[in-house]
């Protein structure tokens, strides 16, 4: 199996997260603002209906002036719908159009955009309580949400309308909602009009049958030693995967031979341990895996009781969470009453109720109750466990699942009937299930899952009508299924569901007790030996590294561009390129290109070099970008006091801020911070740079700042000088930077980071994000764990295999798990690099060997490609993929809207989550 498996439905986002910690910063006054495309003529509001077309709204209440509506028949993305919908834009000079500081409308002031130049300049990125935020409602959908997906990378469909709101929003996005409802801006004077269908008839489709056998001879061939599923590159079992392939096979044949061997190697004490107690023997268990191994125990005729050694369905009840976080002493791996311990995700939660009713043991009423509270507005079911009130995004997988296990409780029909409408509204017409709601194209994954909840719920002719489109996608002779439609290659997380569809059941009936005896185990398999460090089966570096360097993404071999085809330099994400490249050695002669574009006068398709990024010299340079810059040219062996011609070193040490500024100047957060700099991502890069060119002296009051804001728990936030959440991004490179300190205070700081860091991971090897189930946060916790191989081995396992899961046939990654399906080459930075292991603070990489290669620069706005002291020969463009970068993160809530409006960052949630990937551009 190749490793660009994807083990997991859309999950949502988790509310909890902290902010990116990304400063966005700009290159200076002197460069001209870069404005985006001028407005169309917009269609008339009318043209936008409850089925076609999309609404955009813009409210210039806080300006003098009141909502301003647009339409778009045909919207391809909200960036689009905006400007087509007949309003103008600006972004900033660091971010070039992507970033949406100003909007105007011809409608309101003639045309003028606001904010205006004296509230804002649009250099440096907006304050965070003083921003454009993004909102989106679906037809029927009464209240907004903030929207998870960046304008660029938004598909409107019919009937949604769209808000953009100047002020701010608070970490949990909560506040800073648009004062209008979705119904008040619709078309028609507002009021969605009615349901566009609310029980609408099964879609009409061709008829097709799944080659069930097929995909059960695939879904076998995927066992190693028939018996396990091993990675792509890896020597240890990938449990979950494992566990998949049972419930399918046991779901085609409740007799299957394959299915009880593959349950008899789970059911090894080794493996049992391995997968559900990484703590110990004696310790919490994971309750994901716990689940999961309860349920291939009742779907193979064992017992859940006396599994691998354990009373798995005892452990469940035993570590049920008794009360809400905040209320009395804080319970490790508990959120919210009625969770089990560790779960952090609604799958997790119903596989858990689902196996304790099969197993005869009736669960919680509050661990049932939980499942309910997860329903949105749109009767649908959210991948996270949020709380009540909390930002609740829908999938067709998770309603599925969560309705299946409400049904068999009992007690819920009215919930249950609520989901059961919500899946056959959501059907397309093609009678497949979008992965998320917001997408138009089908997912065999969700399309499984949803069949097999409505034939269970009675709605016969929906589930045929998915097993149609199902037959469609499968691909034969081999069998299995791809991600989404149009895959081109098998895998086996969708190919599991689909089939359990297919054979007409569903995981509640194929793991209802069954009335023969169960089959005896065979011979214990003794555990596999653990890898050297990093261990666990981690993604395909080689082919992440051909993903990064791609022509089409990386411009002339030299930089990442802002968004694709503008030219427009993003030098924060190219670093991040060249942090990627020299983690794994697997393409020096790139990397030597990459560096000397930035150190010999290289200049982007706009005249840009780096320096126009770092705006050294300048009153806007910040110790996040200065010190990025550094430390790649002390990881390559180049002088940072000589690099691109200016001193990093000296200009960091002239950022250092000797008291906090005072409004409206903003530059400096405390005492110890770099100017310009305001997330613990910018801090502690700055710190890096400065403890390795040996000024450790000299970044004494920035490492004592940095050590003030580690939280008791261990963690830092995301920001500073703003409220913000703990972590795992910032946790863990602040760890990283501390770790060059070899005093006694700083050790310990490192180890409560890391310890806090290894809690916060969850079931499937992942980590929390901005983006939900992030791939960036789990390559970033590799690196700080792998500071303490030894104790933490388990942990960087499994969130390397974690990675493996989310690299795609083309060798990159997504943005997380059970997001929009998709390489992201920020996302793919991180994943690389991070998946070595090899922390940014001890980075190094030589360069010796390679050769300078031609440098590119413009000559009246042409690209070229010159080498000092000869000729020059034209040179190509291209587009490069939608990005931002490593580093120091978006400073205020509304740098995030950066990170939502580039196409790239999909599943970023600006202003509550501000980084997404090794950081914003810095």
């Amino acid at each position: 199996m190749g490793t660009a498996e994807q083990p997991e439905r859309r999950t949502g986002r988790k509310r909890l997260v902290s902010l990116v910690s990304a400063a966005l910063l700009t290159f200076g006054a002197s460069v001209a603002f870069v404005t985006g495309p001028t407005s169309a003529a917009a269609d008339p509001i009318g043209g936008c209906t409850a089925t076609t077309g999309a609404i955009v709204a813009v409210d210039f209440g806080p300006f003098g002036g009141k909502v301003e509506r647009g339409c778009d028949t045909t919207p391809t993305t909200g960036y689009e719908l905006l400007h087509t919908g007949g309003f103008t834009t600006e972004g900033t000079v660091h971010d070039g159009p992507a970033f949406i500081c100003r909007i105007g409308s011809g409608s309101f002031d003639s045309g003028k955009q606001y904010p205006t130049a004296d509230k804002e300049d649009c250099v440096l990125t907006p304050q965070a309580t003083a921003y454009w935020s993004y909102w989106i409602a679906s037809p029927g959908q009464k209240t907004w949400t903030y929207s998870p997906l960046g304008a660029m990378a938004r598909m409107p469909g019919p009937g949604d309308v769209d808000a953009w709101v100047f002020g701010g929003t608070d970490i949990g996005g909560t506040s800073g909602r648009p004062t209008f409802s979705p119904d008040d801006v619709r078309a028609a004077g507002g009021g969605p009009g009615p349901d566009p269908d609310p029980d609408p008839d099964p879609p009409t489709v061709p008829p097709g049958t799944v080659d069930v056998a097929a995909a059960t001879r695939w879904l076998t061939g995927r066992l190693t030693g028939g018996e396990r599923v091993v990675d792509e590159g890896a020597t240890t079992p990938n449990y979950l995967f494992t566990t998949e392939v049972v419930f399918a096979l046991a779901g085609a044949d409740p007799k299957s031979p394959a299915a009880r061997k593959a349950a008899d190697f789970l059911a090894t004490p080794a493996h049992t341990d391995a997968y559900a107690y990484p703590a110990g023997k004696d310790g919490i268990p994971d309750a994901t895996a716990a689940a999961r191994l309860a349920l291939v125990a009742e779907a193979t005729g064992k017992d859940p009781h006396a599994f691998g050694g354990h009373d798995l369905l005892g452990d469940l009840l035993t570590y049920v969470c008794p009360r809400d976080i905040g209320d009395g002493e804080t319970i490790d791996g508990c959120f919210t009453k009625g969770d089990f311990r560790t779960t952090g995700q609604s799958d997790a939660q119903a596989m858990a109720v689902i196996a304790l009713l099969n197993g005869g043991v009736t669960p919680p009423a509050h661990a049932v109750k939980r499942l309910t509270g997860l329903q949105c507005e749109d009767g649908g079911f959210t991948g996270v466990l949020i709380r009540s009130g909390g930002w609740c995004d829908s999938d067709a997988a998770s309603t599925a699942l969560i309705a299946l296990a409400l049904e068999r409780a009992g007690g819920h029909d009215a919930v249950v009937a609520k989901a059961r409408a919500n899946l056959r509204k959501t059907q397309l017409p093609t009678g497949a299930w979008p992965a998320a709601a917001y997408l138009t194209t089908g997912s065999p994954f969700a399309t499984g899952w949803a069949s097999q909840a409505l034939r269970a719920l009675g709605d016969t002719p929906h589930a045929d009508a998915g097993l149609f489109w199902l037959a469609k996608q499968q691909f034969l002779p081999a069998g299995g299924f791809g991600f989404e439609e149009g895959d081109t290659e098998s895998r086996l997380y969708p190919t599991g569901p689909a089939v359990i569809a297919a054979a007409r059941t569903d995981l509640v009936k194929l793991t209802t007790k069954k009335a023969e005896p169960p089959t005896p185990p065979t011979t214990p398999v003794p555990p596999t030996t653990p890898p050297a460090t990093p261990p666990g089966g981690g993604p395909d570096l080689k082919k992440g590294t051909a993903y990064l360097t791609g022509p089409t993404r990386l411009i002339q071999g030299r930089y990442y561009e802002n968004t694709p085809g503008s030219g427009f330099a993003d030098y924060g994400l190219t670093i991040d390129g060249a942090y990627a490249l020299a983690a794994t050695g697997a393409d020096n002669t790139t990397l030597r290109n990459i560096v000397d574009f930035l150190d010999k006068g290289g200049k982007d398709g706009k005249g840009r070099g780096v320096h126009d990024w770092t705006l050294i010299g300048t009153k806007h340079a910040g110790g996040g970008s200065l010190g990025k810059t550094a430390v790649l040219a002390e990881a390559v062996g180049r002088d940072p006091r000589a690099f691109g011609g200016q001193d990093l070193i000296a200009a960091l040490a002239r950022a250092v801020c000797p008291a906090p500024s005072t409004a409206p100047d903003r530059s400096c957060a405390a005492k110890g911070a770099y100017t310009n700099a305001p997330s613990v991502f910018s801090q502690a890069l700055g710190i890096i740079a400065q403890v390795r060119a040996g000024e450790t002296a000299a970044a004494a009051d920035p490492i004592a700042y940095l050590e003030s804001l580690q939280e008791p728990s261990g963690a830092w936030p995301s920001l500073i000088g703003t409220p913000s959440g703990a972590e795992v991004d910032s946790t863990a490179i602040a760890a990283m930077a501390l770790d060059l300190l070899p005093d006694t205070k700083a050790q310990a700081a490192v180890d409560k980071a890391l310890a806090w860091l290894a809690a916060q991971q969850k079931g499937d090897g992942g980590f929390p994000g901005a983006s939900g189930n992030s791939v960036n946060s789990a390559a970033l916790a590799v690196q700080g764990m792998n500071l303490d191989a030894a104790k933490y081995g388990a942990q960087i396992a499994k969130a390397r295999t974690f990675l493996a899961t989310q690299q795609n046939a083309d060798g990159g990654f997504n943005v997380a798990k059970g997001g929009q399906p998709g390489s992201d080459v920020r996302a793919s930075t991180q994943a690389v690099g991070g998946a070595t292991g090899v922390s940014f603070a001890t980075l190094t990489r030589s360069l010796e060997g390679t050769s300078a290669q031609p440098v590119p620069t413009t000559t009246n706005g042409a690209p070229v490609i010159v080498t000092p002291g000869e000729g020059t020969a034209v040179g190509g463009s291209g587009t490069g993929g939608n990005l931002a970068s490593t580093g120091a993160r978006v400073g205020g809530l509304a740098a995030a809207a950066a990170a939502l409006v580039l196409g790239g960052w999909g599943a970023t949630r600006v202003a509550r989550r501000r980084r997404e990937s090794t950081g914003g551009p810095a």
